[in-house]
């Protein structure tokens, strides 16, 4: 009778070990879940800014319109991107981030541009914005990581793969924002 016992504690103590760290990646899955979800919001809401920023710029640009069109096709491979994964719309996020940089780049041309209140107003929630998706791509990549070294680590390692935890994929930075700027401060 003392075995059976023994056996019973034995089963039971790995069962609410098993559960423990089932428990704890279902925890950590649905926190990056989340993050991912905060960096869809922010990038919804870039996306609802960009046409009000074009038709605002639209008048004043005659001239530039490979600018404009290049800004909406962006967008609208971006918008259409967040179904494709991470790494899908991680990219096109970064071409979208690039031809606004055009377009800011390009306003800056336009004096009448630069001080029309409504443009200068959708630049800084863009800015806002932009600062916003920055900040949720670092919370999602560091609860990815979390996330990613628990399934690859024993003894969640054993248990990660037949429960069906996979890797994710972080949400890559823009390839410019690896570029550190040469800053040149000397008199000559």
């Amino acid at each position: 009778m003392p075995e059976l016992l023994i056996v019973v504690v034995v089963i039971v103590v790995i069962a609410i070990f098993v559960i423990g760290i089932y428990n704890g990646l279902i925890g950590r899955r649905n926190r990056v879940d989340e993050a991912l979800a905060q960096i869809e919001v922010q990038l919804k809401r870039r996306h609802d800014l960009i046409p009000n920023l074009v038709n605002a710029v639209k008048g004043y640009m005659q001239f530039e319109q490979k600018v404009l069109t290049d800004v909406t096709n962006a967008r609208a491979a971006a918008v259409s991107a967040g179904a494709q994964g991470v790494a899908q719309q991680a990219a096109a996020e970064n071409m979208l981030s690039s031809t606004l940089r055009s377009l800011f780049a390009v306003v800056e041309n336009y004096p009448e541009l630069k001080a029309n209140q409504n443009v200068l107003e959708l630049q800084e929630q863009l800015t806002t914005t932009e600062n916003q998706i920055s900040f949720s791509r670092q919370h999602y990549n560091a609860t990815v990581l979390d996330y990613n070294t628990a399934i690859q680590t024993f003894p969640n390692l054993v248990l990660a793969g037949p429960f069906g935890f996979s890797k994710r994929d972080f949400f890559d930075a823009e390839p410019e924002a690896a570029n550190v700027p040469n800053v040149d401060l000397s008199l000559g």
